[in-house]
């Protein structure tokens, strides 16, 4: 039996995703490692100890910032399907050719949930039970606020928007999430 897997915003190989980039307090860097190196490693390391060869695994953007690190990704175990990111910029035969994708898409749906790599606008979402999505990185969708009579937008008790699932590595402990996983972690 296969099983269905999500991640994005792998980022191999690239420097700043460990070295610059912060989280909201401006001093915590965005991820923890201490190389490009041990990062990649550690990335895939986790996704090949949950992913088996028969599995799907749905890539939802920003593979790789470098060309050079595309080949990386031929070692992670799956079928893979990439719905490209703002940094998938790279022709469609590359990510087939080197980093083995079997497909490439824009977005796709699976099981009543809209796939891509940017949350979509909340009205577009009454075609769909949810949206798993990446970009985000460490942040997440907030639930909207109400808009009064006066056009006054009030936020209260601003909670993470349960329509939407952020997969981005940051989110899931750098190790892809199966559709099981995914399932409990909406209803709980």
């Amino acid at each position: 039996m296969s099983n269905i897997f999500f991640i994005s915003d792998t980022h191999f190989s690239h420097e700043n995703a460990w070295r610059t980039f912060k989280l909201e307090d401006g001093v915590t860097p965005l991820r923890p490692f201490t190389s490009t190196e041990e990062m990649d490693e550690t990335m895939i390391e986790r996704w090949n100890s949950v992913v088996r060869d028969k599995d799907t695994i749905y890539h939802l953007g920003d593979v790789a910032i470098s060309r050079k690190a595309l080949p990386l990704v031929k070692r992670l175990n799956g079928r893979k399907i990439l719905v490209k990111g703002n940094h998938d910029i790279f022709k469609l035969h590359e990510y087939v050719d080197q980093c083995g994708f079997a497909d490439v898409r824009a977005y796709w749906q699976v099981d009543g949930m809209f796939l891509a790599h940017i949350p979509i606008h909340p009205a577009s979402l009454y075609r769909w039970k949810l949206q798993i999505h990446g970009h985000l990185h460490a942040n997440v969708v907030l639930s909207p606020g109400y808009v009064q009579a006066d056009s006054t937008i009030m936020y209260h008790d601003q909670k993470p928007d349960p329509r939407y699932v952020n997969v981005s590595v940051e989110q899931i402990n750098y190790t892809p999430i199966s559709l099981e996983e995914l399932r409990k972690k909406i209803l709980s």
